[in-house]
């Protein structure tokens, strides 16, 4: 039997302690499995030889496709189901009375959650961990994507399902590996990167980080996890990501911001910078990046991506700063990226059914709708755009609410579904109290997924664009739709 990694406790501290080489198979159950940060981790390890099974509520689109490559996954929690297992692992949203929880730790079988464990996957790796409240699924796919087109064979775990490889994650062979960094329940900081990207930083997750300087002192030690001679990369257009360049530079770190000025700042001694950006014919952008990292130092690439909006050509930028650190081809990195084709419930066009394009993305901040929805003009220029909004989590709604009710200027019709509650209990508050503050001429509160559909159905006319705009379960508004034009 081939040898593969094997995770070995260090029970004393109750953390990850070291990764070694072992002949016999190990058996690892993850309870949430259908999510798409542990669907990713199971992937990874089923991949790497290990015997992986998982449980969940119901069964998501990760959870079959898990299925399909030989992992069973049971519906539902139960005792039986970790029977036999080396080791548990467990996502965020499951809670310490979840009963294979209770009889994993009845049986002494060691219970982990993402931070304790992802770590020491990386140990031996070059590490390349990709952060930020905006954009880190597809910046990492993106990187994931290039590395792997140029024949570099990363491991990388994606939230999102990589549209070029059909996967969200993978083992590979070469000595790359790119993760999400995901900055919920502090699991980033588990991690063990000799890269890190940082797209951006805004207050978010406000049921764990009450205030932005809670999250912010979360992201300073995400970048003190970096040795001595790691790299920091990240965005000078946004003022948290400059806030920690400067933070990292102070430490002694490699430093390379990126940007999108129209005249050059060098926000730091090594840059990356996009300059002539144009509208092209496949959806996204042409630009010319500049740079004085690396071997294509004060070269001008030639860069043409086909996924929409600006935001992209930022996400862009930090790949090509990532290929710079690695001492890599950037014009062969540009190539790879102008074949990049997105992740999936990101810009997703899922679609067209009688003239109307329906597409699905992930945004849940004010942020990212601005940007989803300018991203949707530039790309479908005098078409009427409507943007099904599904609140995400209670706390957010409300923490964000005036920047929310300010997010739509960019749509032509808004409809807003009831809050999709996830992780939160029912609270009595509505998101059609966030309708009647914005000024939008034509928002809506269409309450359940039911009557939104209804009401699309309806009004949709050829040649409309129709967003759906949600990290919940509003996504089967765009299956119903399709089906049911």
């Amino acid at each position: 039997m081939a040898a593969q990694l094997t995770f070995c406790p260090d029970l004393s501290r109750g953390r990850a302690h070291t990764l070694q080489k072992k002949t016999t198979m190990t058996r690892v159950h993850f309870i949430g499995i259908g999510g798409s940060g542990l669907s990713a981790i199971a992937r990874l390890l089923k991949e790497s030889g290990y015997v992986v099974t998982g449980s969940d509520r119901e069964l998501s689109q990760f959870a079959v496709d898990l299925q399909n490559d030989g992992v069973s996954v049971y519906i539902g929690h139960h005792p039986r189901n970790i029977v036999g297992s080396d080791m548990v692992i467990r996502s965020s949203a499951i809670l310490d009375n979840n009963p294979e929880v209770v009889a994993a730790k009845q049986s002494g079988i060691p219970v982990y959650k993402r931070a304790d464990f992802l770590g020491q996957l990386m140990a031996e790796k070059t590490g390349i961990a990709v952060a930020g409240t905006h954009g880190k699924t597809t910046t990492t796919a993106m990187i994931a994507w290039m590395l792997y087109a140029m024949g570099r064979d990363p491991s990388f775990i994606v939230g999102g399902l990589l549209n070029n490889l059909k996967v969200n994650a993978h083992a590979g062979k070469g000595s790359p590996f790119v993760i999400e960094a995901d900055e919920y329940d502090r699991m980033f900081l588990g991690l063990k990167p000799r890269i890190e990207v940082v797209t951006n930083l805004e207050h978010d997750h406000p049921d764990c980080y009450p205030t932005y300087a809670d999250m912010y002192s979360a992201f300073q030690s995400f970048v003190e996890l970096l040795p001595s001679d790691g790299t920091f990369i990240a965005c000078s257009d946004d003022e948290g990501s400059m806030t920690l360049l400067s933070h990292a530079r102070r430490k002694g770190l490699n430093v390379v911001s990126y940007s999108l000025q129209s005249e050059m700042t060098i926000n730091s001694p090594q840059w990356m910078q996009a300059r002539a950006l144009k509208p092209n014919q496949r959806g996204g952008f042409d630009f010319s990046a500049m740079t004085n990292v690396g071997a294509s130092a004060a070269s001008v690439l030639h860069v043409s991506l086909q996924v929409p909006g600006e935001y992209n050509i930022r996400n862009a930028l930090a790949a090509l700063s990532v290929a710079a650190t690695l001492g890599l081809s950037l014009q062969k990195a540009a190539d790879a990226l102008s074949e990049f084709t997105g992740t999936g419930r990101r810009f997703e066009v899922r679609g067209e059914r009688k003239g109307v394009i329906v597409i699905d993305d992930y945004a849940h901040h004010p942020t990212e709708i601005r940007a989803t929805l300018s991203g949707a003009k530039a790309r479908y220029p005098g078409r009427r755009i409507w943007a099904v909004w599904q609140p995400h989590t209670y706390s957010r709604t409300q923490i964000l609410f005036f920047e929310f009710s300010r997010a739509f200027n960019d749509a032509n019709e808004v409809l807003v579904t009831e809050i999709y509650a996830s992780r939160e209990a029912k609270q009595d508050f509505s998101s059609a109290e966030v309708v009647s503050a914005m000024p939008h001429a034509s928002a809506h509160y269409s309450g359940s997924l039911e009557d939104t559909t209804k009401h699309l159905l309806k009004n949709l006319h050829s040649g409309d664009v129709l967003l759906v705009l949600s990290a919940g379960d509003a996504n089967q508004i765009s299956t119903e739709i399709l089906k049911r034009l």
